[in-house]
């Protein structure tokens, strides 16, 4: 080979090595928990409609479907990374941490608000309470709003679970960082046992409308 054609290609060869030890310096010790194939690692909890599918590497919220797709795997304390999209019209789902199987996850686990907030501002689900938003721990601590992008763009999100704080960074501004230990309200405690939970699945909460995630993947944390 002439020396510069195997220089060129050495060159090469490392720029292209390079790049990829540089993103998985940057995940260094998450894990996907979806293979951008299958739902496998996934449970499907009172589907309804076409509930969940993939699509194009995506999972997808059916509109009209949905259901509590939980991993199989219980988690405790982590840092969740993902991406989620939604229609120009606006939806709404659920992001749910440390929830059990059983029950309504916005209660018996806690839930992590996934909604449209410009419909949301327009009252497309009536008028909700500022703990409704996207980002609150629905029904109980209020995110900031202004971060999310419009619909049909992809937002970035990652949340942080490490004993009672949970924090929710959405496309790179801190919308959440809430203390559970100062949820004392005996109504409220009542109403949402699963405040008080310690681990549980992560999982999607389909309200019948049309939702995208991808790039889902979780380093735990001790």
């Amino acid at each position: 080979m002439h020396r510069r054609t195997a220089l060129l290609s050495t060159l090469a060869l490392a720029a292209v090595m390079t790049v990829p030890a540089r993103a998985q310096q940057a995940e260094a010790g998450f894990t996907p928990l979806f293979d951008g194939k299958t739902l496998n690692g996934w449970t499907l909890i009172g589907g309804h409609g076409d509930g969940y599918m993939v699509k194009d590497g995506m999972i997808v919220c059916a509109k009209g479907g949905g259901g509590k797709l939980l991993t199989d795997k219980e988690y405790s304390d982590f840092v969740l990374r993902f991406e989620f999209r939604l229609p120009p019209e606006g939806s709404n789902n659920g992001l749910g941490i440390r929830a059990p199987k059983e029950g309504d996850a916005a209660y018996q686990g806690i839930e992590l608000q996934i909604l449209d907030e410009k419909a949301a501002l327009a009252e497309k689900w009536g008028k909700l309470k500022d703990s409704q938003f996207h980002g609150s721990v629905y029904d109980v601590i209020a995110a900031k709003k202004g971060a999310q992008k419009p619909g049909g763009e992809w937002n970035v999100q990652e949340v942080t679970a490490r004993g009672k704080r949970i924090t929710v960074v959405l496309n790179g501004q801190t919308i959440l960082d809430a203390d559970l230990a100062t949820v004392t309200d005996p109504a409220v405690l009542k109403k949402h046992p699963g405040l008080l939970r310690t681990s549980g699945h992560i999982g999607f909460l389909g309200h019948n409308d049309y939702v995208e995630f991808r790039n889902i993947r979780i380093k735990e944390l001790k």
